[in-house]
């Protein structure tokens, strides 16, 4: 038997014994170690087992990151990697991976790169011809897919929308017709003007989730209508607390309305409206990208 350290049983050549099956720790290894999002018994055996192992575990703020180690039962060097100083980290980093010692990178909570900084330093790694492995664990987009009641053959992680409202909206006109169903992260300060873009985008009766403080104490998962979510907001602080996916379901499949359809549609809407406005509403109706639809609304009006 091997020694005991941190509530692991440390063997021979580099594997530690985590539960039911040892792990193996490769040498000059980068691994991109997933973390609890809230709950703590989340982490897995296999993600404790390589934080016990390494020589340096980089983390976007290592105080928070110490409370985890301390939890664990484990004490390793910490450094700090984040978006403001990731490039110059890189190098330190690549040292130690060098000198055949392995390095976990982790996020505050749940998985690395996932909107979170990391992908500079993996790049890094493989170009310098060091192995990268994930440790899979938690990730609250998935997490959040998995529990809102909306499709999930076909979906596309948006992450942070733009903060400026201006920018907020553009980026959702173009997601307007789009199929998958959309997962975005938000800010409880924003969350309100979000759905109300949302809305303006989309259209009120959407189907869309949202999911906060997912595995926490308060955890929260409500499917309905943007509308309705955009009026509970303005409403009531609930939907503005704690960690928060918004999960928005695609667009019906544009095939479903046919040209002469949309070109009657269009004809009407564009008799009592400018080719901008019909535009718009006729892309709400349909599913069909906003820009094609002002060109053949132009069309219609300049053939009159």
């Amino acid at each position: 038997m091997g020694l005991r350290t941190g509530g692991l049983l440390r063997g021979h050549a580099g594997e530690v014994s985590a539960g039911v099956q040892s792990v193996s720790i490769e040498p000059g290894t980068l691994y991109i170690v997933a973390t609890p999002i809230g709950n703590l018994g989340d982490i897995t055996h296999r993600a404790v087992a390589v934080l016990d192992a390494v020589e340096l575990i980089a983390a976007e703020d290592t105080r928070h990151s110490q409370r985890l180690l301390t939890h664990l039962g484990l004490t390793r060097r910490l450094l700090s990697l984040h978006e403001h100083n990731e490039s110059e980290r890189v190098e330190a980093i690549l040292a130690t991976l060098a000198e055949g010692g392995c390095v976990a990178l982790i996020s505050d909570a749940g998985t690395p790169l996932i909107s979170d900084p990391g992908y500079r330093l993996v790049r890094a790694a493989q170009e310098h011809g060091h192995p990268v492995s994930p440790v899979p664990g938690p990730c609250s987009p998935i997490a959040a897919l998995c529990a809102a009641g909306l499709p999930t053959d076909r979906f596309a992680f948006e992450g942070f929308l733009p903060a400026r409202g201006s920018a907020r909206r553009s980026r959702l006109e173009q997601l307007s017709a789009d199929s998958r169903t959309l997962v975005f992260l938000e800010s409880p300060h924003r969350i309100g003007a979000t759905l109300t873009d949302m809305v303006g985008a989309f259209g009120a009766h959407r189907e869309a989730a949202i999911a906060r403080e997912l595995t926490k104490l308060h955890e929260h998962i409500l499917r309905t209508t943007l509308g309705e979510l955009a009026d509970r907001s303005a409403t009531s602080s609930e939907l503005s607390r704690g960690e928060i996916v918004l999960l928005v379901r695609g667009a019906e499949s544009a095939t479903q309305s046919s040209d002469a359809e949309i070109r009657r549609l269009l004809g009407l809407l564009s008799m009592e409206l400018p080719p901008a406005r019909a535009a718009a509403l006729a892309a709400k109706i349909t599913g069909r990208p906003r820009r094609e639809l002002y060109a053949l609304a132009q069309t219609l009006v300049d053939s009159r």
